[in-house]
């Protein structure tokens, strides 16, 4: 495992199949779980996958739609059977928190852990969370309903030390964290060691962008910007656009348009019609235009990077 992994749970459309089940992902973050969506069976299949639900502290609604949410109810609800403890956010439109709350006070009245909701407007670009390490923001989709995709944006991590240097000129221990921090270190008889001495650049932090269900919007590639990875929702093939189009869905040819524009390093493909038997037809399609793209299926893990 990667310090960024994305665990495949479902990803079928609105109409479950023997083959997929219902929109689910989680993030996994240097250890932390961040769901995305949670449609029926997603309980089961993150158990198949061994995360721990001890360390899932965030649920992210991209819309209201079954096939996406009517999975949580079952899993917050097993979580406190499991007398879970700590904290659980969902992030979701003030329709969902209204339902998800009634939902809850009838079936699961006394939780074992803090429910907490987070609203959100799906007409705006926001940060909605920012732990220090990662921040997610939200892009405004085109859908039936209300509709967001979430962006994950790592941090860039510290300077690495240059151990060598550092010994060299005499960095004692406790100011080696201020030093990764970017601080210049100052020998006791005035000497100023300039950083890029001491340290060398960590690289770019990790970033990872979740499209759910939307009309094709080339609009958003700018807004997506050079993510490491991408998941944008390839519900149809091309010989089907003009269905896509009408139920408000995007076709793989223009899922990997949305990648080569916004400078993705690779696409994950998902969100497949029943209708389809053969999704390597997806990978196929997207290929054309973005070569890095890869075929999503349950049980999948990609490291971000």
């Amino acid at each position: 495992m990667s310090l960024f992994d994305i665990h495949t749970l479902g990803c079928g459309s609105a109409k479950p199949s023997l083959r997929h089940h219902c929109s689910c992902t989680v993030a996994e973050h240097r250890g932390t779980l961040y769901m995305i969506d949670c449609g029926e069976g997603a309980q089961i299949n993150f158990m198949r996958q061994r995360l721990k639900s001890s360390r899932l502290r965030h649920i992210f609604l991209t819309h209201l739609h079954g096939d996406h949410v009517l999975g949580l109810p079952g899993l917050l609800s097993t979580l406190s059977l499991g007398e879970a403890g700590g904290k659980i956010t969902v992030h979701t439109f003030p329709e969902g928190i209204k339902i998800l709350r009634q939902m809850m006070n009838f079936f699961a009245p006394r939780l074992t852990y803090e429910l907490e909701f987070n609203e959100i407007d799906p007409d705006s670009e926001q940060t909605i969370l920012d732990t220090g390490t990662l921040k997610v923001r939200t892009i405004p989709l085109h859908h039936r309903v209300p509709d967001v995709g979430y962006v994950f944006e790592e941090y860039p991590p510290l300077r690495h030390i240059v151990r060598d240097m550092c010994d060299f000129h005499g960095v004692p221990v406790w100011q080696l964290n201020a030093i990764k921090q970017g601080a210049d270190f100052v020998k006791p008889d005035g000497t100023v060691i300039t950083n890029h001495v001491l340290t060398r650049d960590a690289g770019p932090g990790m970033s990872y962008a979740h499209i759910s269900d939307t009309l094709y919007m080339p609009e958003i590639a700018e807004k997506i910007g050079p993510v490491d990875l991408l998941f944008h929702e390839t519900t149809y093939l091309r010989e089907h656009a003009d269905l896509a189009r009408d139920r408000f869905h995007s076709t793989a040819e223009q899922a990997a348009c949305i990648a080569r524009d916004a400078g993705a390093h690779r696409l994950l493909t998902g969100h497949y019609s029943s209708r389809y038997q053969d999704e390597s037809l997806f990978v196929k399609e997207a290929a054309e235009i973005f070569p890095a793209a890869i075929l999503n299926h349950e049980g999948l893990v990609t490291p971000v990077r």
